[in-house]
């Protein structure tokens, strides 16, 4: 089965650094789109950055120009570097990976939508 595995969280004082990693693994043949979400406690879940195959980014305006997102696709991983972090930033942060292919041991082939487990960062004032 496809799995997501992210590691890197923890706790930070304000404008300390953070670089989370993720790492697909399952069958996988081709990932389109890989990206980083946040939920803060008691909110929802909101878009961070999204990185394409090709190496196209998008970021929330909120993270622009602290935060960077980058992918290695040949062992489906992708990365944020999280850079002058803010209180504001603290959430669980989850890890996507978006119209991913893969098989199953029987061959078959599948394309689903996959999350991982989420790590937490905090930052602190």
């Amino acid at each position: 089965q496809v799995q997501l595995v992210e590691s890197g969280g923890g706790l930070v004082q304000t404008g300390g650094s953070l670089r989370l990693s993720c790492a697909a693994s399952g069958g996988i043949v081709r990932i389109n789109v890989m990206g980083w979400y946040r939920q803060p406690p008691g909110k929802q879940r909101e878009l961070v950055a999204l990185a394409s195959r090709g190496g196209s980014t998008n970021y929330a305006d909120s993270v622009k120009g602290r935060f960077t997102i980058s992918r290695d696709n040949a062992n489906h991983t992708v990365y944020l570097q999280m850079n002058s972090l803010k209180p504001e930033d603290t959430a669980v942060y989850y890890c996507n990976a978006d119209r991913t292919l893969a098989t199953d041991p029987a061959g078959r082939p599948s394309v689903g939508d996959y999350w991982g487990q989420g790590t937490q960062v905090t930052v602190s004032s």
